[in-house]
C-alpha cells in the first residue's frame, strides 16, 4: 500500500508542538474520579449530537434518548410550528419518566399530539406545557404555567440535533463546531436516508474506542483476515499512512487515500464483493451527488477514501468518497463501560442490486467495528493493572493526543471556574 509525504514542515505531531512527543498516560481511562470530573466538565457543557431531524419527519414525530453519562433522559419532538425541541423525559407531578414503552430504561420513538404520564395522566403539549392535571381540584394553589417540562438547549445544524446541558451554554452551537466542521455545509447528509444502525456495550473507556477510529496504523495489522491473503500481506509489511490529519478547536479530522476495488487485481478482491459490487468503502456505483463542500477531502487526495471528522466530545461524521456516509457514539455508561452506535446512511437505493451493495458495505462495516471492540476491551483490562503507566504513540496517533489533552483541559478549566463555589 503506498506512503503518502509528510507536510514539508515536518511530522505531523510536530506541525501540532503543544501536543508533545512524550509518553502518554491513560489514567484517565481508568479513574473512576476523572471520569465523573469529565461527566460534568465535558458531557455537561459540551454540545451533543443526539440525532437527526430524519428521524422527526412530521409535527408530532418525538423520540427519546437515554444519557446515563448526565443521568438523565431526554425526549426530542417536533412541535407544531415544525421546530425541534428537546425537554428532561420527567413528569413534573411525581417524577415518573413520561415517555416509555413497555420498558422504561428502553428508548423508543413515535408520533403523538400531546405526551401524557402513564402514572396519574397529567399531560403537555409539543412545546412542554402543562395542559391538564387529573383532579386538578386536589391541588394547592397549582398554577399549570409554571409546571411545563424541563427544557434542554437544542439547535440543529445541518439535519444534526444537538442538545447542551449546560445552565447557558458557553458558546452557540456554530461557535462550538468552529469552521472545520461548518465548512461540510451543504453536502447532501438530508439525501441519505437508507439507514442502517448498530448498538453495542463496550467494555473500555469511550476514549479508548475514539482512538482507534483516529488513526488507520492498525489496519493492515487488526483487519488484516478481512481482506484477501495477499493483500493482507502486502498491506502489512508496507503498513499505511494517512495522507492528512487536522486539528481544529476540540475537533479533529484525519483523511485517507481510497482503495478502488474494483480496479485491483481480481485475485486481490473477495468473491462476494465482485457478486455485489460493493465492499467495506461502499458500493462501487457513486451516485450524482453534485459538487461538494469545500470541507470535504481538504487535502485533495486523488484517489480519495474518506475524511473522519470527530466532534468532541464523542461524535464522529465519517464521509465515504464513494457518496455515503456514517456516524459513530461514545455513550460513556462508567469509566470503562460505554454504549457505541454506529450508523450508516446511503442515498435511497433505486434497485435491488443497489440494496444489495449497500448492505453488504454495512456487514463489513460491523465486521471492522467487532474486531476493534475486541481489542479495546483487551487494552482496558490490561491498563487497568497500571503495571504501565506511560505508552508510546507513533507521528501517526496525533488524534490520540489531541483527545485525550483537550478532555483534561476541559476537566481543569471546569475545576477552575467552579473552585469555592
Amino acid at each position: 500500500m503506498a506512503r503518502f509525504p509528510k507536510p514539508a514542515e515536518g511530522s505531523w505531531t510536530e506541525h501540532y508542538p503543544q501536543l508533545g512527543t512524550d509518553p502518554v498516560s491513560y489514567q484517565d481511562s481508568i479513574s473512576p474520579e476523572f471520569y465523573e470530573a469529565e461527566r460534568k466538565a465535558v458531557f455537561k457543557r459540551a454540545w451533543l449530537n443526539v440525532g437527526r431531524t430524519e428521524q422527526l419527519p412530521r409535527k408530532g414525530s418525538y423520540f427519546t434518548k437515554e444519557l446515563k453519562v448526565v443521568n438523565t433522559s431526554i425526549v426530542v419532538v417536533r412541535n407544531n410550528a415544525g421546530e425541534v425541541r428537546a425537554f428532561h423525559n420527567i413528569c413534573r407531578h411525581r417524577g415518573n419518566k413520561l415517555v416509555w414503552n413497555d420498558m422504561p430504561l428502553e428508548e423508543t420513538s413515535g408520533f403523538c399530539k400531546q405526551f401524557t404520564c402513564k402514572y396519574h395522566a397529567w399531560r403537555y403539549d409539543l412545546d412542554g406545557n402543562l395542559t391538564f392535571v387529573q383532579q386538578e381540584e386536589e391541588f394547592f394553589n397549582l398554577d399549570k404555567g409554571r409546571y411545563g417540562l424541563v427544557p434542554v438547549h437544542c439547535d440543529v445544524w445541518e439535519g444534526f440535533i444537538f442538545v447542551n446541558f449546560a445552565p447557558e451554554p458557553e458558546q452557540s452551537l456554530r461557535d462550538f463546531l468552529g469552521p472545520m466542521i461548518t465548512d461540510l455545509e451543504g453536502y447532501p447528509f438530508g439525501q441519505m436516508n437508507s439507514r442502517w444502525h448498530y448498538r453495542s456495550e463496550v467494555k473500555a473507556n469511550w476514549k479508548l474506542y475514539l482512538d482507534a477510529f483516529q488513526e488507520f496504523y492498525h489496519a493492515p495489522v487488526l483487519h488484516a483476515n478481512q481482506s484477501p491473503a495477499k493483500y493482507s500481506k502486502a498491506a502489512a509489511e508496507a503498513g499505511f499512512e494517512a495522507p492528512h490529519y487536522r486539528i481544529d478547536g476540540p475537533h479533529r479530522l484525519v483523511s485517507t487515500s481510497g482503495v478502488r476495488a474494483w480496479e485491483m487485481d481480481p485475485d486481490m478482491r473477495k468473491p462476494i464483493e465482485d457478486i455485489c459490487q460493493s465492499g467495506l468503502f461502499g458500493p462501487w456505483d457513486k451516485p450524482d451527488l453534485g459538487e461538494m463542500p469545500v470541507g470535504v477531502n481538504p487535502a485533495k487526495c486523488d484517489p480519495w477514501g474518506l475524511d473522519s471528522f470527530q466532534l468532541f466530545p464523542n461524535f464522529v461524521i465519517l464521509i465515504w468518497g464513494q457518496g455515503w456516509y456514517l456516524t459513530y457514539h461514545y455513550w460513556p455508561t462508567s469509566h470503562n463501560t460505554h454504549i457505541f452506535e454506529g450508523t450508516l446512511y446511503f442515498p435511497q437505493p433505486r434497485t435491488p442490486r443497489e440494496r444489495i451493495a449497500q448492505e453488504l458495505a454495512a456487514v463489513s462495516f460491523k465486521e471492522y467495528g467487532l474486531q476493534d471492540a475486541n481489542t479495546l476491551e483487551a487494552t482496558q483490562t490490561m491498563i487497568e493493572s497500571e503495571v504501565i503507566d506511560e505508552f508510546l504513540l507513533c507521528d501517526q496517533e496525533v488524534l490520540i493526543r489531541h483527545l485525550h489533552k483537550e478532555t483534561a483541559a476541559w476537566v481543569e478549566d471546569y475545576q477552575r471556574k467552579t473552585a469555592g463555589v
